[in-house]
Formats: C-alpha cells, sequence, structure tokens
C-alpha cells in the first residue's frame, strides 16, 4: 500500500476536525468527504500536479470548498452556526483593528446558535509569509493575534454556547 502525502494527510485531518460532527470521527467518511471535495477541483488538482509551484493555490481553493461545504451544511440543520474569517481576504484583515471587527461580526452572527463554529483561515500567511523572512516581530505579532482571538472568542461567546474555534 502506497504512504499517503503528507500534503494529502494534512487535508484528510482537516477535514475530520472540520466535520467531526457529520463524520464521528470516522476517517473514511472524512477521506469520502475529502475525495469529493478533491473532485470538485479535480482541474486545479491536475494542473498542480503538473506545475507544483501552484499547490499554494489548490490549497487556498480546498480550504475554500470545504469551508463552503461546511457553511451549507449548517445553514441546512439551522442548529449549528459557521462563520469563515480568512485573514488574507484584504491586506489589512489580519491587523489588529480589522481583524478585532470581522471577529465580532462574525461573532453576532453566532450568538445565536447553541453549537457553532468559528472557522480561521491563512491567518499564519497573512503575519508569516512564506516568501519573507519569519523575523522574531512576524512570529510575536502571529501569537498575540492567535492569543487575541481566543480570548475575544472566548469573552464574547454565549456562557451556554458550545463554540469550536478551528485556525487554519
Amino acid at each position: 500500500m502506497a504512504q499517503p502525502k503528507p500534503d494529502d494527510l494534512r487535508r484528510l485531518h482537516f477535514i475530520n476536525a472540520l466535520f467531526a460532527h457529520v463524520t464521528g470521527n470516522d476517517l473514511y467518511l472524512a477521506q469520502q468527504i475529502k475525495v469529493g471535495i478533491a473532485f470538485s477541483l479535480a482541474e486545479l488538482e491536475a494542473q498542480t500536479a503538473a506545475h507544483p509551484e501552484l499547490a499554494a493555490t489548490f490549497d487556498a481553493a480546498f480550504n475554500k470548498a470545504a469551508a463552503r461545504l461546511l457553511e451549507r451544511f449548517c445553514v441546512r440543520e439551522r442548529r449549528n452556526g459557521f462563520f469563515h474569517w480568512d485573514a488574507s481576504r484584504t491586506l489589512h484583515s489580519a491587523t489588529p483593528l480589522f481583524a478585532r471587527a470581522e471577529i465580532v461580526a462574525g461573532l453576532g452572527q453566532l450568538a445565536s446558535y447553541p453549537e457553532s463554529m468559528l472557522l480561521v483561515t491563512n491567518l499564519r500567511p497573512a503575519l508569516l509569509p512564506p516568501e519573507l523572512r519569519a523575523t522574531a516581530r512576524r512570529r510575536r505579532d502571529y501569537e498575540e493575534t492567535l492569543a487575541f482571538i481566543r480570548e475575544l472568542a472566548a469573552a464574547r461567546a454565549a456562557p451556554n454556547s458550545n463554540l469550536q474555534l478551528l485556525f487554519l
């Protein structure tokens, strides 16, 4: 049996974490969801195989497709809330002022749900761009932003709600 590629394994664990309430942490079911999402991105995956430099583009598209699928599921359920914040959406999204405003808006949407998930994507690449050196200041800004989002979510979540915070 062939060893799975690290990127495939990472995506499988991402799907398993994101859809745990659906899969019951069954990796086989998570694999089926992963395959379905990858199938919807088959053309981009083929381009990535031919041009490995497109891997980041495929990862971003995969994460976005998974978030859309989960959002559709949560909307249909009406018991689970879902908010996806992409820190790299704009150049200013990951700065403290804009991050606070966008996270507070998302938590406001989730306030009425007994169970909800706040998915934060691309925070690391927004604050620690891979093409730039990871300086001590950039790493500190990243760690402070992570802590800030955790504290903000804990402070703004309703006491009787179950809020899952997932960073990707």
